[in-house]
């Protein structure tokens, strides 16, 4: 499908909060096409591999989500105020001519597979290991005099396997090149081995800061 592209200098997971201030006259024009179009308020958003998000001309990634506007307010001067959130994972087949704003066919991206039993063995121990990165991140609020962070609660997560893993991801402080590796992998078994990653990544950076 034909779909108007955000490109961001952030990456984002299916699910999430997705506040945007749009001055750009591109991006002015892309709000308002997606106003008025009859599919939905909707648009795609992916990361930049190299360049801003101002002025154009940037690099970008091939696979992203859908976003979708769920409320808007016109701040004057064409401006606007943009409250949306993240849904379906969307894959770039073609960047088409700007027009005026970045313009791709993409398709869907469903997961290519739902875990399998060697991953129900493993999400048990990715709890553990969430639980134990919010410890040491409760230790070193304590020590910075910072407020600490309430440890998710993952039993109550819904969903199949890989779209809990998006929510989970979201909980475990990360950067743009984990959160990408998480939304790139095919399905639920490669995403569970990127959240792990990222994980552990995060317990070494703060046992690195504790240490300090």
């Amino acid at each position: 499908m034909r779909l108007p592209m955000f490109p961001l200098g952030s990456s984002f997971l299916p699910g999430q909060k997705l506040p945007l201030h749009i001055f750009e006259p591109r991006y002015q024009r892309l709000v308002q096409d997606c106003l008025a179009s009859p599919d939905g308020p909707l648009f795609g958003v992916v990361l930049i591999a190299r360049g801003n998000e101002v002025g154009g001309g940037e690099e970008r990634h091939d696979i992203g989500t859908l976003a979708r506007i769920e409320a808007h307010v016109e701040a004057g001067g064409g401006r606007y105020e943009l409250f949306c959130r993240t849904e379906s994972r969307i894959r770039v087949n073609a960047w088409l001519p700007d027009d005026p704003y970045p313009v791709a066919d993409v398709d869907l991206w469903p997961d290519e597979d739902n875990g399998t039993q060697l991953v129900d063995f493993e999400f048990p121990a990715l709890v553990e290991r969430i639980e134990f990165l919010y410890g040491l991140l409760g230790k070193l609020a304590d020590r910075t005099g910072s407020e600490k962070p309430d440890t998710p609660q993952i039993s109550g997560f819904r969903g199949s396997l890989g779209e809990r893993l998006f929510e989970i991801a979201t909980h475990v402080p990360m950067g743009d090149a984990d959160r990408l590796e998480v939304l790139a992998a095919a399905g639920a078994d490669a995403r569970m081995r990127a959240v792990a990653e990222a994980v552990e990544n995060a317990v070494e950076m703060v046992q690195f800061r504790l240490l300090e």
